[in-house]
C-alpha cells in the first residue's frame, strides 16, 4: 500500500495545509460567565484576544494598544521605580546615623550627645570646660575642709616631705655659710652658695605646689612624685621674676610689695599645672586673682591665720597647718580656672 506524502506547505512557509479528512483543530472553551477565558497554547497562534482583565503578552516591553491602560510591566523600559522603591522611607525619618554636619533629631526625649554644645565658657590660663555638672563651689570653708580632708589622707607623706625639706635647706646653709649682701665674708663662694640656695628653694616650693596638685587631681602623691620636676627653668625665671616685682614693691612703702605679692601669687600653679613660661604665668595669675579679689583674699587672710597658730604651736603646727592651706589655696586655683577637682574624700 502506497504511504501518503507530506502534506505541501504553504506561500509563506509558515503553516502547513491541513488535510481535508482530518477534523479540525478544537477550539478554545467558551467563555463562563461572560469572562473571557485563557488564550489558545500552542506555536503558530496570533496574538491574544484584546481586552480587560488579560495581562501583557509576553515579550512586549511597553503597554499593548487598546483600551484597559496596562501599567508598567515589572522591572523593564524604566517606567517609575522598582520594586521596593529607592525614594526617600517613609514616615519621615532623619538622616541616616554618622551623617555629617546634620544635627540630632529633635523632639522625643532624646539627650543630646555627649559633647554637644558646651555650656561652660573658656577660662583664663588654657582650661576649658571643667567636665563636671555644677562644679565645687568655691569659697574659705570648702577649700580649707577640702585641704584638711586631702592631708589627713596622706599626712604622713606630708610631714616626710616637709621634714626633708628642712632637713636638706639646714644642711645646705651650713655647708655655704648663708650669704648677705652685708656680710664680711662677701665672697664667691657665698654667692654660689646664695644662688644654691635660691635655686633648691624654688624646687622645694614647686615639689609642694606638685603635691598640691596631686591631691586635688585624685592621685594622692608619694615622695617620689613630689620631685618629679618639669620646666625647672622657667620654675627659676618665674621666682626670680616674682621675688624681683615683690621685693621692688616692698621698697615702695611695703603695700605695694604686698600686693604684687598676692596678684602674681599663683605664677608657679600656671607653671607647673600649664606649662606656661614665666612670664605669661604671671600675667595668667594677675588675671585670675585680680578678677576675684575677695574670696581669694579672704582665703588668703584665713591660710595666714592657720599658719601664724601652727607657727606658734613650737612650729610643730606647721607640719599641719602649711600642707592644709596649700591644698586648699590650690583647689581654689583650680576651681576658679575651671578645672578638674577630684571629691575631698578620693
Amino acid at each position: 500500500m502506497t504511504e501518503n506524502p507530506p502534506p505541501p506547505r504553504g506561500e509563506g512557509g509558515d503553516e502547513p495545509q491541513k488535510d481535508p479528512q482530518l477534523p479540525p483543530y478544537p477550539s478554545s472553551p467558551p467563555p463562563q460567565g461572560g469572562q473571557p477565558g485563557p488564550p489558545p497554547q500552542g506555536p503558530g497562534y496570533g496574538p491574544p484576544p484584546q481586552g480587560p482583565g488579560y495581562g501583557p503578552p509576553p515579550g512586549q516591553s511597553g503597554p499593548p494598544p487598546g483600551p484597559g491602560g496596562y501599567g508598567p510591566p515589572p522591572g523593564g523600559g524604566g517606567y517609575g521605580p522598582p520594586p521596593g522603591g529607592y525614594g526617600p522611607p517613609p514616615g519621615g525619618y532623619g538622616p541616616p546615623p554618622g551623617s555629617y554636619g546634620q544635627q540630632p533629631p529633635q523632639g522625643g526625649g532624646y539627650p543630646p550627645p555627649p559633647g554637644y554644645g558646651d555650656p561652660y565658657p573658656a577660662a583664663p590660663g588654657g582650661y576649658g570646660a571643667g567636665g563636671f555638672d555644677q562644679g565645687p563651689q568655691f569659697s574659705v570653708g570648702a577649700a580649707i575642709g577640702y585641704g584638711w580632708e586631702k592631708y589627713k589622707n596622706n599626712a604622713l607623706v606630708w610631714i616626710g616631705i616637709a621634714l626633708a625639706a628642712i632637713l636638706i635647706q639646714a644642711v645646705l646653709r651650713f655647708v655655704f655659710n648663708g650669704f648677705s649682701v652685708t656680710s664680711t665674708n662677701f665672697s664667691v663662694l657665698s654667692i654660689v652658695g646664695a644662688l644654691v640656695l635660691f635655686v633648691v628653694g624654688v624646687l622645694i616650693q614647686a615639689a609642694f605646689v606638685q603635691g598640691a596638685l596631686h591631691e586635688v587631681d585624685g592621685r594622692r602623691p608619694n615622695f617620689e612624685s613630689f620631685f618629679r620636676w618639669e620646666n625647672i627653668g622657667q620654675l627659676v625665671i618665674a621666682s626670680l621674676l616674682v621675688g624681683l616685682a615683690t621685693w621692688i614693691g616692698l621698697i615702695l612703702c611695703i603695700i605695694p610689695g604686698i600686693v604684687i605679692g598676692f596678684l602674681l601669687f599663683y605664677t608657679l600653679q600656671f607653671v607647673i599645672d600649664q606649662r606656661q613660661d614665666a612670664v605669661d604665668a604671671m600675667k595668667s595669675s594677675y588675671k585670675l586673682i585680680s578678677a576675684n579679689v575677695g574670696p581669694l583674699l579672704l582665703l588668703a587672710l584665713a591660710c595666714i591665720g592657720l599658719n601664724i597658730v601652727g607657727a606658734l604651736l613650737c612650729l610643730v603646727g606647721l607640719l599641719v597647718s602649711a600642707p592644709v592651706t596649700l591644698i586648699a589655696v590650690t583647689y581654689a586655683y583650680r576651681v576658679l580656672v575651671r578645672g578638674p577637682v577630684s571629691p575631698p574624700t578620693a
